[in-house]
C-alpha cells in the first residue's frame, strides 16, 4: 500500500529556506549532488515516525508551480501503473514519469479534487537519457 514517503517545499530562495527549517526545526539539511539545485531535508531520527524531504527553487517546480504549498510524495511500485490508476479515479498527471538519477522516477499528479503529489517509484539505476 503506498505511503506518504516525502515532502517538497518550494522556495524562491532556497538558501534562506534553508536556514529558515534548519533554525525552526532543527533539520539536518544538505546540497542534493544532482542535476539540480536541491536541499535534502532529514526531518528528526528514523526511530521517530515522519517524513523526510527536501527544498528546491520554485522556478524548477515540476509541477504546476503554484505557490503557498507543500507537496507530499508517495511511494509505489510502478509509477506507470499508479499513473493508468490516477487516470481512471477522475485524477490528472501534470507531470509525467521523469528520472531522478540513482533515486527512480517520479511523476507529479493530482487528485480529483485538484490537489497535488507526487508518486516515485524506487530504482537505483534510473538515469537521464539523453
Amino acid at each position: 500500500m503506498p505511503k506518504g514517503i516525502h515532502f517538497d517545499i518550494a522556495a524562491d530562495d532556497p538558501e534562506k529556506a534553508v536556514t529558515f527549517y534548519h533554525s525552526v526545526f532543527g533539520w539536518q539539511i544538505n546540497k542534493f549532488e544532482g542535476p539540480m539545485d536541491y536541499w535534502l531535508v532529514t526531518a528528526g531520527s528514523q526511530s521517530e515516525p515522519g517524513i523526510d524531504g527536501g527544498i528546491g527553487k520554485r522556478s524548477d517546480r515540476v509541477a504546476t508551480g503554484r505557490s503557498g504549498h507543500i507537496i507530499i510524495t508517495f511511494s509505489v511500485p510502478s509509477v506507470d501503473e499508479y499513473i493508468e490508476r490516477i487516470r481512471k479515479a477522475g485524477g490528472n498527471v501534470l507531470m509525467a514519469k521523469a528520472p531522478i538519477p540513482g533515486v527512480g522516477y517520479i511523476a507529479y499528479c493530482t487528485d480529483a479534487e485538484g490537489n497535488e503529489f507526487g508518486i516515485l517509484e524506487a530504482d537505483p539505476s534510473a538515469r537521464i537519457q539523453v
